[in-house]
């Protein structure tokens, strides 16, 4: 084997090691990405390994030189994002490089956001540093698909969630919903959940449900809990107004009864919108810090948020039961296509099995 094919083999598994430590902090970090970062000495030894794990906290490059100390001179970096050059919450990370006596930087992607965006590059490189560049790039782009969504686009990645049936019905036709998945099932959801920054239903989803939202535990803290409302016309007893164990926020449109915002809780943050509409929520949490949401809203919500383009992948419980009853118990309503080939569709496709339910999951 070539020396170089070596050293290709080498920074690939050092990547792979940066991206796992770079996990540990999923669904913790938002606003920034996820980063990990690993610092080799002069030999090739792993000298000091390191993790964004909050926004505020220490960068992954930061905790890894850290670690590694006076063992980092004439060493090597591997970090999944190209190393900040901004001055944030924290200094930027190409002072603390170049500082550390460095030789070698080995980067898994650019960072999309404009302040950075190859600036951190180029910063070493003059610094006389060498930069190796998109080293399992395509795997750090997907584990920072939410962060890179919300960058280019200004909205959070948005992932619509539902339970069916065999025969695809989300409810019978009395509504009742409880329980169509497995506990299991529940448990996959509340994992989801934790993953997320905030939570969306709509009011008749929080009329007909009551539900808590939380990840039952999983995340400190708890996902935001989201009541996108037209009307405002809310129960004054229910699950989300306990703001002891999560957060809320109500957010309405123009059209909404303005007097009803006293009936809520003090405790209860509410946001005005200049459309009642997804994609001017979804705009308000991005600026709010979000990079990724979870859709849990009725059919008629659902269905208005993919056409917003407000979901970017779908996670579907299937339990084997059958329900009947009326075909408007379905997860979307009528999306307007004349032709199949209007239909939404995707190569990137995944099944799993949870207990005795079937998990589909589909990235558009």
């Amino acid at each position: 084997m070539k020396r170089s094919d070596r050293n290709t083999l080498k920074w690939t598994v050092m990547m792979r090691r940066a991206i796992q430590l770079a996990s540990l902090a999923e669904g913790d970090t938002s606003p920034n990405p996820l980063v990990g970062a690993i610092v080799l000495d002069n030999s090739g030894n792993i000298v000091g390994e390191g993790y964004h794990s909050k926004a505020g906290c220490s960068h992954a490059e930061v905790e890894a030189l850290e670690q590694a100390g006076k063992r980092s001179r004439n060493g090597t970096l591997v970090v999944t994002l190209e190393p900040c050059c901004h001055q944030g919450r924290t200094p930027p990370c190409t002072e603390l490089i170049i500082k550390s006596g460095i030789t070698r930087v080995v980067v898994g992607m650019k960072d999309p956001d404009k302040r950075v965006s190859g600036k951190g590059i180029s910063l070493l490189m003059d610094s006389g540093i060498e930069v190796i560049e998109n080293v399992l790039q395509k795997q750090v782009e997907i584990q920072n698909r939410a962060f890179i969504h919300r960058v280019k686009t200004s909205r959070p990645w948005g992932i619509l969630k539902c339970a069916m049936s065999l025969d695809g019905r989300i409810a019978l036709p009395n509504g009742s919903s409880k329980w169509i998945s497995s506990e299991a099932s529940r448990l996959k959801v509340h994992r989801l959940r934790a993953q997320c920054d905030a939570v969306i239903i709509g009011g008749g989803t929080f009329r007909n449900d009551n539900p808590l939202l939380t990840s039952r535990g999983l995340s400190n803290p708890e996902p935001l809990r989201v009541l996108f409302t037209k009307s405002l016309d809310l129960p004054e007893e229910a699950n989300l107004w306990d703001t002891s164990i999560a957060r809320t926020l109500v957010a309405y449109g123009p059209e909404a009864d303005k007097s009803l915002i006293r009936k809520l809780p003090e405790s209860v943050s509410k946001q005005a919108l200049i459309e009642s509409t997804p994609k001017e929520l979804l705009k308000e949490l991005a600026i709010q810090g979000c990079n990724k949401i979870l859709w849990e809203c009725g059919p008629s919500l659902a269905t208005v948020a993919l056409k917003e383009k407000c979901v970017q992948e779908f996670v579907v419980f299937i339990a084997p039961k059958i329900l009947g009853g009326l075909p408007a118990m379905t997860p979307l309503d009528n999306l307007g296509f004349e032709f199949v080939d209007q239909a939404f569709t995707s190569n990137n496709i995944s099944l799993e099995k949870i207990g005795k339910d079937f998990v589909i999951k589909m990235i558009l």
